[in-house]
């Protein structure tokens, strides 16, 4: 039995490729509207303001993520796995176009002209995300798999940072291969040789 996706969710989905594609302020309900063949006014029906919308979304988004980052410590007990996990969910994500670029990030990059209740929810995801490199980071120390030039917590601001940057570089010269050409040395420089 094929489920229903509700106009709701089909409003976020067009929303978050739109977000992807030209940030916060690239799009309006219009082309919500041209996307899905509804009214602005079935649209406002169900998210009275944009940035009711885009909170939404972002809220969404991170619920995904999180479970996603439940599911990376759920497939893997070791932290270097976890983190090659979560590299290449990105990598696979920019090659295939599925989710070439961050929500979050696209829209940290015009933080400053964001609703606050926006910008709250994208720096709380990069907070959350920052929270569970660090986990990760501190675990594979700790296993013996990872060795850090800095605390845990500077090290996830730096990797995270790393891999935001190198989804920005594979998009801005159109080169999926970039993502992991940048990501991959930051990788290695953590991981512990083997014996």
């Amino acid at each position: 039995m094929k489920s229903m996706v509700s106009t709701s969710d089909k409003i976020l989905d067009i929303a978050q490729s739109l977000i992807v594609a030209g940030g916060y302020n690239g799009f309006s309900y219009a082309d919500i509207s041209a996307a899905i063949g509804i009214r602005k006014a079935s649209i406002h029906h169900h998210f009275p303001t944009k940035a009711e919308l885009v909170a939404v979304l972002v809220d969404r988004y991170v619920k995904q993520a999180q479970a996603g980052l439940q599911s990376l410590r759920e497939q893997a007990a070791s932290p270097a796995d976890q983190l090659h996990l979560y590299i290449n969910y990105w990598n696979t994500c920019i090659r295939d176009a599925s989710q070439p670029f961050c929500v979050c990030a696209m829209l940290a990059g015009e933080m400053q002209m964001l609703p606050d209740e926006v910008a709250s929810r994208v720096r709380a995801h990069f907070q959350g995300l920052a929270a569970w490199l660090t986990l990760v980071l501190q675990a594979g120390v700790e296993q013996g798999q990872f060795r850090l030039d800095k605390r845990p917590e500077e090290q996830a601001q730096m990797l995270m940072a790393s891999v935001h940057g190198a989804m920005l570089s594979a998009r801005a010269l159109g080169d999926p291969g970039l993502f992991i050409a940048v990501v991959a040395p930051e990788i290695s420089r953590l991981r512990v040789p083997a014996r």
